[in-house]
């Protein structure tokens, strides 16, 4: 029998401001049909039966863009026919030019036990060089007001490595840290290409990712993954869930899932998501994920964890021996001082997580005898 997904993921594409390096599915959310979504993203979320889940994340776009009203229906519904006695971890990313106090009661009135702030930077001139609407003092603001409400699970997002930042730009439990990837149909990609926008060069994004990590650590957080640094207890369940390979539904326009060894991606057209979930489908694609393809992702995905991929799990999970499928790929990149010695777990040196998805490329198969 299979097992259900016990995380989800909820998909609210609407913002208040388009951010000059975002190419996530999202929209302005002036003149959109917002209740019209909610309902028929609780009608998707209802298709599937869920009664228990240990993470709940939802994302965006931006969720606070929701008025409070939309909020509290959106949270009261995603939860009314769930087992609150089994939810570990309830997320909800927010914009701190959104966060209003009468939406901080809304989260406080809800499951909602973290919250994950979208900061970007501190510094005012490069939030509005980014295309961000709030200002330093909105972030400490927030902070503050969330903890008064008893939010002590609080992460924030920062980007580093962004246009003019030098070294000198850089009490809580939770940081993800992401250097600037240029995306297509981005603000930043169209300036880029016009040669008007003066990023840092590799060698000083380099040093800026091993002055984040040094200082973090003396601060006490430990470098989990990649991106991500947490006080001990405190790291994302649900970001760990999709780092260890597990199965997750996707709810939303764009959203994509991973379900039944399916990945699947939704309509991101808000009105083509709105005919489909009306129709009894809101998936636009779907891929039956092959053997091959599940190792893959396994290597991909797992060696962005610190604490790396144990070859044993690998072989109860696969059924194969993983020194055949991989042994030589570890040994050329633990003498590349990419991987650290280790007989029982693959796992990644500080180079090897500065140079992330170059290394976990290695693992990807070009083929397998008898798969």
């Amino acid at each position: 029998m299979q097992t259900k997904p016990t995380s989800a993921y909820v998909h609210i594409p609407f913002c208040t401001q388009i951010c000059y390096y975002c190419d996530f599915s999202k929209v302005f959310i002036k003149n959109q049909p917002v209740d019209s979504y909610l309902e028929h993203l609780i009608e998707e979320y209802d298709s599937y039966d869920i009664k228990k889940l240990r993470t709940l994340y939802i994302g965006g776009g931006t969720p606070t863009a929701l008025s409070a009203p939309q909020l509290a229906f959106l949270l009261e519904k995603l939860a009314d026919k769930l087992d609150l006695s089994y939810l570990e971890e309830l997320t909800i990313e927010a914009n701190p030019g959104d966060l209003d106090q009468e939406k901080i009661a809304v989260l406080k009135d809800s499951p909602v036990n973290r919250v994950s702030l979208g900061v970007q930077t501190f510094n005012d001139r490069m939030l509005k060089q980014i295309g961000r609407s709030h200002l330093e003092k909105d972030i400490y603001e927030n902070i503050a007001n969330l903890k008064k409400a008893c939010f002590d699970n609080i992460s924030i997002d920062l980007i580093y490595a962004l246009p003019k930042q030098t070294m000198e730009d850089l009490d809580i439990p939770h940081m993800s840290l992401y250097s600037l990837i240029l995306e297509n149909h981005t603000v930043f990609m169209n300036r880029m290409r016009r040669g008007k926008l003066p990023l840092p060069k590799e060698d000083l994004e380099a040093e800026m990712f091993e002055y984040i990590i040094a200082e973090l650590e003396k601060a006490g957080f430990e470098h989990y993954e990649i991106s991500n640094f947490s006080k001990p207890g405190f790291e994302s369940r649900h970001n760990l869930m999709y780092w260890d390979n597990a199965e997750y539904y996707g709810i939303g326009a764009g959203a994509s899932g991973y379900v039944d060894g399916v990945r699947y991606k939704n309509h991101g057209p808000i009105r083509h998501y709105l005919q489909e979930v009306e129709a009894g489908n809101a998936r636009v694609q779907e891929e039956v994920l092959t053997l091959k393809e599940k190792m893959e992702e396994e290597m991909f995905l797992g060696l962005r964890k610190k604490s790396g991929v144990s070859k044993k799990r690998f072989e109860e999970k696969f059924g194969l021996s993983f020194e055949d499928q991989y042994g030589a790929v570890v040994s050329e990149l633990t003498e590349q001082g990419l991987l650290v010695p280790d007989k029982d777990i693959v796992r990644m040196t500080k180079k090897g997580l500065f140079l992330g998805d170059t290394v976990a490329e290695k693992f990807i198969l070009e083929w397998i005898m008898g798969l």
